[in-house]
């Protein structure tokens, strides 16, 4: 246990026991073991994109396994996944490496201006599979937003009475959004702050462009001259407002890019003050080959590299 992992752990006062020690088994595992980073493995795309769209481009991706040990491999911190996947490896894989059971998905055979998610797995199941956390998704700005405030508020309540920790996926989505307004930069931190304010121990948010949707916040931005014009700068007003820093905020990887500019944005998280990455797709729709080298030189920057 490091100063590092101790002094985070601390932040979680309201905490029982046991889920600090779900937390500080993510925070002391695989390469980043100890150093207040985090490297997440996530595979809920198969459910949330579909299949093909998911693995085709690397057929060895749809079996579970595959994930399992590429986790593993790369030294990652934890693998979140929803209940079949999970149950499809927890066993052969028990004890390897930190698990995080997606407690609620969304698929999109249809396209729904305002999406809700369904809650697909219960703590029960994350005890059962021996996992230490669980994930859940919630979207700002959709209009059943509220019923998943309350569906969160009720697995935070449940999970942390259980000894488990929560992650908590909170990405902008609805009708009154635009498309650039998901990402932009006072609706994601707005989005975190939301998810903080629910309970969330680990928040995973996308990155967000210096853009600014709304009008009431985008007058206090300029106002107060907040500076947002370069990535570092954006992550560092998203850690703020997550309690000036005092939740571990991760940030996606998002759809397939080139080693570089992964890199250039993994730089940018680092010198923002972020706590790590959560990378899915530009991993496991790489060759196994290409996923572990791009992973290690993510892990590498965040050991200061």
């Amino acid at each position: 246990m490091t100063p590092r992992v101790k002094e985070i752990l601390s932040w979680y006062g309201a905490n029982n026991p046991g889920t600090l020690t779900s937390m500080a088994r993510m925070l002391n595992h695989g390469k980043l073991g100890g150093t207040g980073k985090m490297v997440i493995l996530p595979v809920d795309q198969g459910f949330e994109h579909g299949p093909a769209r998911s693995f085709a481009m690397n057929p060895p991706a749809y079996d579970p396994h595959y994930h399992f040990e590429l986790a593993i491999e790369a030294g990652c911190s934890a693998y979140a996944a929803p209940l079949g996947f999970l149950e499809a490896g927890a066993r052969d894989f028990a004890g390897d490496i930190p698990l995080i059971l997606k407690v609620n998905n969304h698929e999109l055979l249809f396209d729904e201006k305002d999406p809700l998610q369904a809650r697909t797995s219960t703590v029960e199941d994350a005890l059962r599979l021996g996992c230490v956390a669980v994930g859940f998704t919630i979207y700002p700005g959709s209009e059943h937003r509220l019923e998943m405030y309350e569906q969160l508020q009720e697995y935070v309540q449940h999970a942390k009475e259980a000894g488990l920790a929560v992650v908590v996926w909170s990405y902008p989505r609805g009708s009154q959004l635009s498309k650039s307004g998901e990402t932009a930069m006072d609706v994601c931190a707005y989005a975190a702050h939301i998810a903080a304010q629910i309970g969330a121990d680990i928040i995973k948010v996308k990155l967000p462009s210096s853009a600014l949707e709304l009008d009431a916040a985008r007058k206090v931005y300029e106002a107060n001259h907040v500076p947002l014009a370069t990535l570092p700068e954006r992550v560092r007003h998203a850690v703020q407002c997550t309690f000036n820093g005092r939740r571990i905020l991760i940030f996606s990887g998002g759809p397939a890019e080139s080693d570089e500019k992964i890199l250039e944005e993994i730089k940018g998280i680092r010198d923002g003050g972020g706590f790590g990455s959560i990378i899915g797709r530009n991993s496991f729709q790489r060759s196994r080959e290409d996923a572990l080298r791009l992973l290690s030189n993510i892990i590498s920057i965040y050991q200061g590299n």
